[in-house]
């Protein structure tokens, strides 16, 4: 396996054929290192999220390579793919949980997708998680009596529990307040120091930054910064 739980090179992406045809990503080369916390910022449009989706085996590679935990995903098939996703874990814009179940069985349903019972030290797990992410009292509400704060942090439970090797985040402490958001990102930190855990976040939230190992900006689709945030004043 790679020493880097993911690399790319000359990584290149196309939204239609032809004439219609409009490239989005344009020759990314770059690595990210196991346990770190690396942060995709630009603006909107700069291809952002196609490049969390290709690293995350939701789009097929087109051109270039794209290795995922010592696999190369150009050119997988989807029984590779479908390996591949239950090791990741991922938390969207939406938070996509199921009305009918409460937090915690939310929660609970995110072992389940990875092909695991849920003993009594997984429901342990979960009540921890829960409790971090301050929704402690909250567990056994269904999501209709959940802030949508409360409802994102509930979906990134769901993405960590199962303990994932690589986590992708796309935007997940836009709806979080600021002692929420340092939270949520705080932990996906920790879970880098002790158990590995890599994690590869989109978003716009300056608040987060400083917590990043490593931030990429890209415009128009090509990588134009790839360096470590500014740690002036701040214990590393």
């Amino acid at each position: 396996m790679d020493a880097a739980p993911i690399t790319m090179s000359g990584l290149e992406h196309t939204f239609g054929e032809g004439e219609a045809g409009k490239q989005v990503l344009f020759g990314i080369d770059l690595q990210v290192e196991r346990g770190s916390l690396t942060v995709l910022m630009g603006p909107s449009g700069s291809g952002k999220t196609t490049l969390l989706t290709l690293m995350g085996c939701l789009r097929d590679v087109q051109s270039g390579s794209v290795r995922l935990l010592g696999t190369e995903l150009n050119g997988a098939d989807e029984e590779t793919q479908i390996a591949l996703r239950r090791r990741l874990g991922f938390v969207f814009q939406a938070h996509n949980l199921h009305d009918s179940l409460t937090a915690r069985q939310n929660v609970l349903m995110g072992l389940q997708v990875h092909g695991r019972g849920a003993p009594e030290h997984h429901r342990r797990s979960v009540s921890h998680l829960l409790e971090t992410l301050g929704l402690g009292k909250r567990m056994d509400y269904l999501p209709a009596n959940l802030s949508g704060g409360q409802k994102q942090r509930v979906a990134i439970a769901r993405a960590l529990v199962s303990n994932p090797e690589v986590v992708f985040a796309d935007e997940p402490t836009a709806a979080l307040d600021k002692a929420s958001g340092h939270a949520a990102v705080t932990l996906l930190k920790d879970l880098g120091r002790f158990r590995g855990t890599t994690t590869v976040m989109v978003t716009h939230d300056p608040r987060i930054l400083e917590l990043a190992d490593k931030i990429v900006t890209l415009e128009d689709g090509a990588i134009v910064r790839n360096e470590a945030p500014a740690r002036a004043g701040l214990a590393r």
